[in-house]
């Protein structure tokens, strides 16, 4: 699953993207600092990894992770070129899901490219672009359907037409496809046309150190409203001082975040919102050798989950030895887990739970 990271140019998304993968991507106080996309793997916090880790004795522990592209700042006109904004728009093409770097902090050492602060208008200009780009793609695909739907009357082609009919008026009143409602096969339609504005999101309001303590100030207060009307995700951090806290050895970040009254980073609740937000979960594994959370959407039966971890997996899949974390953890081991009648022997139509402890088994 890859994440976009966008936002307009000096917002703070290369100081983010630092402190989410520590991979030192270039931050400057400049536009288009960033031209081709960073990428960095991020590990889904998960404390129960540790816990069975200590349980099992395991060699290994390997959590879960999501994928974050830094996509370099887009501009107004972005949609027409401007800024190289086609290259740009492209890169978020293919991903899944975005994370709107939205600016909440004065500073005037550091240069806004619309020369003052209003979230507001920031996120305008990144949704309009981004729309616009759209309506293209959504005139192009009408303009050449449109006929042959009422023509041939093909059931999938005539609800596409009516779909992104659907669509276009949305977009043409400043709206987003995400907010409007589809049906389950509108949905699978969708994917195909990898529609900018259908593409779920979350902001992130970026203050600045002053207002770490109450996470809060009029700029921000301007963010939640906008994502409140959306029914959008929001986080709220410091990209600077998350930079910083990634920077030090662990035992330093934990007093770093206790003199600032951080209990937890704004890094670990965007991550989290993130794998939450593209419907995404954990089931586990455990043993002497590794203890592993897999990734998996939520609603996925027992066979699909074992092909997570091979194809042979899920071809030859049997049952699975199911117990949850609370009541393995509550027994103490496995064998007592069983012992109390609370492992599981489930079938292929099993719907896999989030922390599901499983063993597999299957033919070979």
């Amino acid at each position: 699953m890859k994440i976009g990271v966008v936002g307009l140019p000096n917002v703070g998304k290369s100081s983010l993207f630092n402190a989410i993968t520590e991979a030192g991507a270039e931050s400057a106080n400049y536009p288009f600092c960033t031209i081709e996309p960073n990428v960095g793997i991020v590990d889904v916090p998960d404390e129960r990894l540790e816990v069975l880790g200590k349980m099992y004795n395991t060699q290994k522990i390997t959590p879960a992770s999501i994928e974050f592209v830094d996509i370099a700042g887009l501009v107004a006109g972005a949609s027409h070129g401007e800024g190289l904004g086609n290259k740009f728009l492209s890169h978020i093409r293919e991903v899944d899901a975005i994370v709107h770097v939205v600016r909440c902090f004065e500073n005037e050492k550091i240069i806004h490219v619309s020369g003052s602060i209003d979230p507001k208008r920031d996120i305008e200009v990144i949704e309009t672009e981004l729309a616009l780009a759209d309506l293209e793609q959504v005139a192009k695909f009408l303009e050449k359907n449109e006929k042959i739907a009422r023509q041939n009357k093909d059931k999938s082609l005539t609800l596409a037409v009516e779909m992104m009919n659907r669509i276009k008026q949305t977009l043409e009143v400043g709206g987003q496809a995400r907010t409007l409602p589809f049906s389950e096969e509108e949905k699978k339609l969708l994917k195909n046309f990898a529609l900018l504005t259908a593409k779920p999101v979350i902001y992130v309001a970026n203050i600045g150190e002053e207002d770490i303590e109450k996470e809060n100030n009029k700029y921000v207060e301007s963010v939640r409203e906008i994502a409140q009307k959306e029914g959008a995700k929001m986080v709220v951090l410091c990209a600077k001082i998350e930079e910083e806290i990634v920077g030090l050895e662990k035992e330093e970040r934990a007093l770093f975040k206790e003199e600032l009254g951080i209990k937890t980073s704004g890094l670990e609740k965007l991550v989290v919102a993130s794998y939450d937000l593209l419907g995404l979960m954990s089931y586990l594994t455990a043993g002497e050798k590794e203890v592993r959370a897999w990734t998996i959407t939520k609603g996925t039966k027992a066979p699909e989950a074992a092909g997570k971890i091979h194809t042979d997996f899920e071809k030859g899949f049997i049952k699975a030895e199911v117990v949850s974390y609370a009541d393995l953890i509550e027994a103490g081991s496995v064998l007592k887990a069983k012992e109390k009648g609370k492992v599981r022997m489930e079938g292929k139509d099993y719907v896999v739970q989030d922390g599901d402890v499983i063993v597999f088994r299957f033919n070979n």
